[in-house]
């Protein structure tokens, strides 16, 4: 692809703020580089029912979900791996044995378990705290997390991944060791201040799905760069060329991108473009 670049971006904290708003930037950023010939895909641990009107209407060509586990490319799917139906049966019924509150990430709706509205609330609030949002403590869970679907069916086939609120970090350890066929992980902080444990399919990440993007493009190493914020984007930082963290990353992320741009509400996806020569 020569001059043109295959850029993927995170979405939580790269292209929306940890309270969902879009900074102008961002999409004049977006679409200018759409414009100059450049593809540009969201890659990130969101479901596509996740995705609000707002985010979507900016335009993209293409986009990898659930943190690898589902990729499309100009309206095309080009890999959709799902938590098998017996697997989700599993989890669901040890999060409801351990009293914990959870939800079902799939690109139908994310489907939450009986009391996570009220459970998540504190969570969220606490998670957008550290991320330094204002006016946090008075964030409703479905401020923070679009396409929530209370009182539907938990037994499912369609799951990209569950995610569940830790109610200490033994939750985390113990599910790696009851879900040992699958791959565990925790977001919403450092280590073992982790506020979400999730479950998702073994051997798939977000560097898996940016190598199918790049075969499918008919383009190469050199052409890709890659933007985030989290632990989460390291492997997709270490699939493409150049990588970038935000500003308002954490601190591992930072560490691992080739440059630190600005925060994501002080223009940084604009600033990184600019800086990258993408608009």
């Amino acid at each position: 692809m020569s001059d043109k670049k295959v850029i993927f971006l995170d979405v939580d904290g790269t292209i929306t703020t940890y309270e969902n708003v879009i900074p102008a930037s961002a999409k004049r950023a977006i679409r200018a580089a759409r414009a100059r010939g450049h593809k540009v895909l969201m890659c990130t641990g969101r479901s596509k029912a996740e995705n609000p009107p707002e985010l979507i209407e900016i335009g993209f060509d293409g986009m990898i979900g659930g943190n690898g586990s589902y990729v499309e490319v100009d309206d095309q799917v080009l890999m959709h791996v799902h938590v098998s139906s017996e697997q989700c049966a599993h989890i669901v019924d040890w999060c409801h044995g351990r009293g914990l509150e959870f939800y079902l990430e799939s690109n139908n709706g994310l489907f939450a378990s009986e009391n996570f509205r009220e459970a998540a609330r504190p969570v969220l609030r606490r998670y957008a705290g550290r991320k330094g949002v204002e006016g946090a403590d008075r964030l409703e869970t479905d401020d923070v997390m679009h396409g929530m679907v209370y009182g539907a069916e938990l037994y499912r086939d369609d799951v990209n991944k569950v995610s569940f609120i830790l109610s200490s970090y033994q939750d985390y350890l113990d599910a790696v060791e009851e879900f040992s066929d699958m791959k565990v992980g925790t977001w919403g902080g450092a280590g073992e201040t982790a506020l979400f444990g999730d479950v998702a399919t073994k051997d798939i990440d977000k560097a898996v799905a940016v190598e199918k993007v790049v075969e499918h493009l008919g383009a190469g190493p050199s052409d890709t760069i890659a933007m985030g914020d989290a632990k989460v984007d390291i492997p997709m930082f270490q699939a493409c060329a150049t990588s970038v963290c935000m500003g308002s990353g954490g601190e591992e992320a930072k560490t691992a991108a080739d440059f630190v741009t600005t925060d994501v509400a002080e223009d940084g996806l604009w600033n990184a473009f600019s800086r990258l020569g993408l608009v």
